[in-house]
């Protein structure tokens, strides 16, 4: 069992993004990456995932550090790694990025309970910038009325 949970998160997706659907995909990884992922340093937030000729699905500009106890067999840091899905979701991905020109994006990266790096990514559409200004003003009212409802519950 793994002591220390790891939950990496994309925190602009869900701004820049409108989430239609959630899948959780394994990650290809060498040695030195999943130790260094398992020390809490990587960022998926630039990242993005693209199918290749073959139909693989893989993460592109996943920043993993290197591994600060390795020696000259270290990983590249922004290496392109693959994702492992089923048939049925990778033909349905496919589908959906290709014919309706949707994006795939990472969300977060966490460690499931057998010690594996998972990554849940997301099939999104583009928000345009008059969504993302009605975002930011419900979060503003929203932080408001929790402003107002402490002052008069205490």
């Amino acid at each position: 069992m793994v002591k220390n949970k790891i939950n990496i998160k994309n925190k602009k997706a869900r701004f820049q993004y409108e989430i239609l659907d959630k899948y959780t995909a394994g990650i290809v990884l060498a040695g030195t990456e999943i130790k260094s992922i398992r020390e809490g340093k990587a960022t998926i937030a630039e990242s993005f995932c693209e199918f290749n000729d073959k139909g693989e699905l893989f993460v592109i500009n996943m920043d993993v550090q290197e591994y600060s106890h390795a020696t000259h067999f270290n990983h590249k840091p922004k290496n392109a790694r693959k994702l492992l899905l089923n048939k049925q979701e990778l033909k349905k991905l496919y589908k959906e990025v290709k014919n309706t020109g949707l994006t795939i994006i990472p969300l977060t990266m966490f460690l499931n309970d057998r010690g594996f790096a998972k990554l849940q990514i997301a099939l999104c559409k583009g928000k345009k910038l008059h969504d993302k200004r009605e975002t930011i003003k419900d979060r503003d009212t929203k932080r408001k009325l929790n402003r107002i409802n402490k002052t008069y519950n205490t």
